[in-house]
């Protein structure tokens, strides 16, 4: 899932409006009306290429349309997940260490949607990587693990930064493509073959007697 946040005079990002990732006008405005060059004013203004909409911005900080910079959640995430990946992103402006716990929280809830306990997420990735988790998803979920728990008592990690927050929203992605999206297509491939050949691979794969 390619996503590519907006920032200021950036472009091409990922458009708040139609979600394509376009080339972006701008100019600029000052508080006395005047039009000014791009930069060089308060208010700014960028519309998009691909749907010719307007995004307005004040400072640094996109006003219109009201939208996360957060990348939107895998197409396969479960809806309890989604739900906190969704209120984290609503906020991550505003607090991204509120976001970072609250991720943290999503990741909690994921684990126990792929069957663990959901109490303890440092035992239920543990659990996971006995039953044979990639070690990239293993990785992805201790920094979110780690990075999450210092939302709540915080540490040495910056939780402040907004841009670690945008890191922990793509790295709950990627788990959950690892664990269920891709899972999920490989299983309808291989229940799509014929019959004959999905005969065969059981065939080999018996147990061989002595």
């Amino acid at each position: 899932m390619t996503y590519v946040a907006p920032t200021l005079f950036g472009s091409p990002y990922s458009c708040p409006h139609c979600t394509a990732i376009a080339k972006q006008d701008w100019w600029s405005r000052g508080w006395d009306q005047r039009d000014v060059g791009p930069g060089n004013g308060e208010l700014h203004i960028a519309r998009c290429q691909q749907c010719d909409e307007s995004s307005v911005w004040v400072g640094e900080y996109m006003y219109y349309p009201i939208a996360s910079n957060a990348p939107p959640p895998n197409l396969e995430m479960p809806e309890a997940v989604k739900k906190l990946y969704i209120e984290a992103s609503d906020i991550v402006e505003q607090s991204p260490r509120g976001a970072a716990a609250l991720l943290r929280l999503s990741i909690q809830v994921l684990c126990k949607e792929l069957g663990e306990e959901g109490k303890d997420i440092n035992k239920d990735i543990g659990s996971l990587v006995s039953k044979g988790l990639p070690k990239i998803v293993q990785e992805s979920l201790d920094v979110v693990r780690v990075t999450g728990n210092e939302a709540v008592h915080p540490g040495q990690i910056d939780t402040d930064d907004p841009e670690t927050a945008q890191s922990l929203f793509k790295l709950v992605n990627i788990i959950v493509e690892y664990m269920i999206a891709m899972p999920k297509q490989v299983s309808g491939l291989f229940s799509g073959l014929p019959a004959e050949k999905l005969k065969g691979i059981a065939d080999r794969d018996k147990p061989k007697t002595p």
